[in-house]
């Protein structure tokens, strides 16, 4: 039997920046995603942190890509920078494990797979930024490697609200169970 793995996309300091949320709201966010992973540790479930980032001068980078274009242009988004530190609210704990992505999906461009085939995880549990960005190409690609998905639904995050609700109300039902981030802790901590 494998083991479930809750996976945080993008939660860094620059890419929340972006989010468009108020302090309040993303107080709230940030507070369910801590609450999250501290049920997950509690459970003995890993915790993997996944953020982007790229080299100084931004070889990863083709003109072609539109998705990081902008990063490229405005030299964002280098190691070593504060924008891709993971907020401080939710920073990642001793034991739990953290992986750099060099595109959209967690997949992209790291060694996420490696990881999870390593800690024995076939089941994930996603929540992240943006829900129409890192969250689809990860539960899409997931899906296509036959791991069990979950996507906590008020963890996800996108500029576009319309966009999220269509995604978790209509599109991620078809490879992955939704819930909330209360019922899923609710369940990890029986």
């Amino acid at each position: 039997m494998g083991k479930t793995a809750l996976v945080l996309l993008d939660l860094q300091v620059g890419i929340l920046a972006l989010s468009g949320l108020d302090q309040t709201k993303l107080s709230e966010f940030l507070g369910r995603a801590s609450a999250a992973a501290r049920a997950a540790r509690a459970a003995q479930h890993p915790v993997i942190y996944v953020t982007v980032s790229f080299r100084a001068g931004h070889p990863e980078i083709a003109a072609s890509n539109a998705t990081f274009a902008r990063a490229k242009a405005a030299g964002g988004f280098v190691i070593g920078d504060p924008s891709v530190a993971v907020h401080p609210d939710v920073a990642p704990q001793e034991g739990d494990v953290s992986v750099v992505k060099r595109r959209v999906s967690a997949f992209g461009g790291s060694d996420f797979d490696a990881v999870l085939r390593g800690l024995g995880v076939d089941t994930l549990v996603l929540g992240g930024v943006a829900t129409s960005g890192a969250v689809l190409s990860t539960v899409r690609q997931a899906a296509d490697l036959d791991f069990k998905i979950t996507v906590l639904e008020d963890l996800c995050l996108d500029m576009d609200e319309e966009v999220h609700k269509v995604l978790v109300q209509k599109v991620f039902p078809r490879q992955a169970t939704v819930v909330s981030s209360e019922e899923w802790i609710k369940e990890v901590s029986k």
